[in-house]
This record gives C-alpha cells, structure tokens and sequence, in this order.
C-alpha cells in the first residue's frame, strides 16, 4: 500500500467533494497526498473549491485509518482497487468528467476490453422483453465484445444470465459495497460472473445500497460501454437516467421499439421519439453504428484516391476527419473547421448526399 493509493481512498471518502472536483484536485496537485497536506488557505483558491469545501479536506487523520481499513479489508476479500491514473484503471471511464477516482472491482473481469455493450432496462420486464434480451446478447457472441449491466431484477440480470450462456464476459455494476449483492435474489448470478468476468463499484465495502446512488451507478454502466441498448423501459426509471447520462457522454443510445399505449414501451418509444436513441431493430444497428463491420481484410480504396477531387470546406473536413481516426464530434468538427455549425451542418449534409460520411449517434460523424 503506497501513500498515494491511501490518500486516494481517503479523498473518495471525503463529503461534498464528489468525483469531478476529486480528479481536477489529483490534476491539479499530481498525488493524492500533496492534497492532504496543502494548507486550506491554498485549497481555496483552486478554481472550484473555495473555503467550505478546503476546510474538509486537510488533516483528515480519521479518514486515513478508515482508508487503511477499506483497502486491508478488501484484500482479505479479494476485492481489487483501481486508482485514477493507474493503468489497470477503465480508460473508457477517463474520457468523463464525473467518473470516480477510485474503483473496485471483484473477478476475473478485463476492465479495458476492446469491445463493450451496455444493456439496461425495466425491473419489470415482460416476456418479450426478456426474450428479446436473450436475442441481442446471442447476436453479440460473434462480435467478441463484453455486456455491461447493472444487475438488478428484469433486463439487466436476463443480459447477465444470458451473457453466461453464451459463454460472454459480461460486467455488473453496483450501487453498494462488493462484500455484498444487491439485490439478494441475484446472488448466484454474481457468483457466476465471478468466473466470467466480474462486479465493479465506486462503493467501498460495507457502503449498503440505496436508491439515490442508482443513478451514480448508473453513470458507470453509460462510461464503460462502446454502445447502450434500453430493451424496456417506462418513462421515468433507472434505464432513461442510464441512457440520458449516455447521450450527455457521447455514448450511442439505442433504444428497442415497444408496444404502443404500454407502460414498460413509453420510455423507449419516447427516446426514439424525441431523437434521444436510434431504433434498434437488430444488432447489425450497433455494429453499424460502431464500425465493426468493417474486416481488417478488406480491400478498399486509400483515402487520399477516394477523396482527391473534394474541394473548399468538403476537403477540408476530409482532412480534419483523417488526422482524427475518420470520427469525429460535430462539436469538435465544427472548431477545428472553424466553420459556423449551419455552414458546417450543411456541408456535413451534401457529403452524406454523396456518400463521403455517415452520421452516427451522439451527434458523431465517420467518413465512409
């Protein structure tokens, strides 16, 4: 146990400070422990701090033993900790502003895999709901990719179950401790997971769940995933906080179409309603949409042969696409062109026309 790594569980640990202003203290200082010992008067002046919160923060010799405690007690539990900055920390989850700077996680889970999908959805799900869950997590298998879910009762427990028969390495995550499972009646399947893949929280152990850190939980299924399916959902619930927070981070959302006039079909209708989600009407939407289709293999023309006759602001969003990775943000298009957004949205428009990009959820674009 480094100092670093205890300051760190013990800067987690702190009220009022969050997970946002956690990190930018970390950036801010370069270790956790230079935090503790900076004198308040100092604390206050880092943008977004100021004198309440900078007086909770030095001295905080309790915090350290209990830090001490948490890290101790999770390696007699086989609870691994995963510290902000760290490699073995989810890169996905660095690309967010309000991620955690400490996660645990407990199994055999590759928390950096190439490939990821979130699935969420209802506690009551229905029949086709399920089955329809089974159907999309069979049509992931080939893809090589692993399912992100909250495991609670319906949706989210059908993606891990069927994640475990098809043989799929597939991630819950938690709003309580990792000592325990929440809810009770989805402990075997944790125990499962165990083997294929694992259970992650920013919760220490002993934190027992509760309904208002669902939505923080819910945060890390939306950062760890390449892509989030809602199967079920109403219109207020845990899955439209899932897919709303995925949206604001970018995430495609993808929402399962349902019966009209039915309560657990109102909020995916509503996101697909209101352009929140696309339709998903198989699998082959996200692969689409995330660029798996195209094989390594495949022979196609070089980008310089097939967009040499482009001209003005055409080329020179080719250009800005090629030198990042041929996706981009509309919103980072728009500032390197340093294109106004109707000039940019309309130049954006004539090359789908011509088939020279397609655009993608969460307001992406990729050259084709």
């Amino acid at each position: 146990m480094t100092e670093d790594k205890l300051h760190q569980v013990a800067l987690s640990l702190i009220p009022k400070v969050g997970p946002t202003l956690s990190r930018q203290l970390i950036n801010y200082f370069s270790t956790p422990q230079v935090i503790f010992n900076t004198p308040k008067g100092k604390l206050a002046k880092v943008p977004g701090v100021g004198e309440k919160l900078a007086s909770l923060i030095p001295n905080q010799k309790e915090l350290l033993v209990k830090a001490e405690q948490i890290i101790n007690d999770s390696i007699k539990k086989e609870i691994q900790i995963h510290y902000y900055k760290e490699a073995s920390f989810p890169a996905r989850l660095l690309n967010i502003s309000d991620a955690p700077i400490v996660l645990y996680a407990k199994g055999k889970a590759e928390l950096n895999p190439v490939r990821t999908i979130g699935i969420v959805g209802t506690r009551k799900a229905t029949k086709y709901g399920l089955q329809i869950t089974e159907d999309i997590v069979g049509q992931i298998k080939a893809h090589d990719a692993t399912i992100i879910s909250g495991l609670a009762y319906g949706i989210d427990v059908k993606a891990h179950e069927a994640s475990l028969h098809n043989q799929i390495p597939t991630i819950g995550a938690l709003a309580n401790g990792l000592d325990k499972v929440y809810p009770s009646g989805n402990r075997n399947v944790a125990a499962k997971m165990l083997e294929q893949g694992g259970l992650v929280s920013e919760y220490p152990i002993g934190t027992e769940a509760d309904p208002r850190l669902f939505p923080a939980r819910n945060r890390i299924i939306a950062g760890l995933s390449d892509a989030l399916i809602v199967v079920e959902a109403a219109k207020k619930g845990g899955a439209l906080i899932s897919a709303n927070i995925a949206d604001s981070y970018n995430v495609p959302v993808f929402a399962v179409p349902g019966e009209i006039g039915k309560t657990y079909s109102e909020g995916c209708n509503y996101l697909i309603r209101n352009f929140k989600a696309s339709i998903f009407t198989s699998f082959k939407d996200v692969v689409e949409a995330l660029n798996w289709d195209i094989q390594a293999t495949a022979k196609t023309q070089s980008p310089e042969l097939k967009y040499k006759d482009l001209q003005g602001d055409e080329k020179k969003i080719v250009e800005i696409l090629l030198k990042n990775g041929q996706q981009m943000h509309i919103d980072q298009l728009c500032w390197q062109s340093q294109l106004s957004m109707s000039q940019l949205a309309s130049t954006l428009l004539q090359m789908e026309f011509a088939g020279f990009i397609k655009p993608l959820p969460g307001k992406e674009f990729r050259l084709v």
